[in-house]
């Protein structure tokens, strides 16, 4: 007689796959509905997983990070937002950079006040 397990589908991990993607997209979600919508692009971190960079209508920006590529492109499909292949163009256009954005990359290239 042959061994056999049975698989519950609510806890394997697909589920905890679902569950990580349902809880990006609402992330997603809301930061799209506080920026008047949003865009975004999926890069691949190596073994950490992948990036979410998202950019609002309104020029603000953030980002998240998933366990996997898959997980991250998963999210941003349950959202319903559109994503770009790179982040480049028109797409980077959009991003608003603020007074700390400026001193910080400033800091980081001349040892300016971040740098201390």
């Amino acid at each position: 007689m042959a061994d056999t397990q049975q698989v519950d589908e609510a806890t394997g991990p697909d589920a905890r796959t679902e569950r990580r993607a349902a809880r990006l997209a609402k992330q997603i979600g809301s930061f799209a509905a506080k920026h008047g919508g949003a865009e975004g692009q999926v890069a691949h971190l190596g073994r950490k997983g992948a990036r979410i960079v998202l950019v609002g209508e309104d020029g603000d920006w953030g980002d998240l990070v998933a366990p996997t590529y898959d997980v991250a492109r998963e999210a941003v499909a349950k959202a319903g937002i559109t994503v770009h292949e790179d982040f480049d163009g028109e797409f980077a256009a959009k991003v608003r950079t603020g007074p700390y954005e400026w001193s910080r990359m400033a800091g980081i290239q001349l040892g300016g006040p971040s740098n201390r």
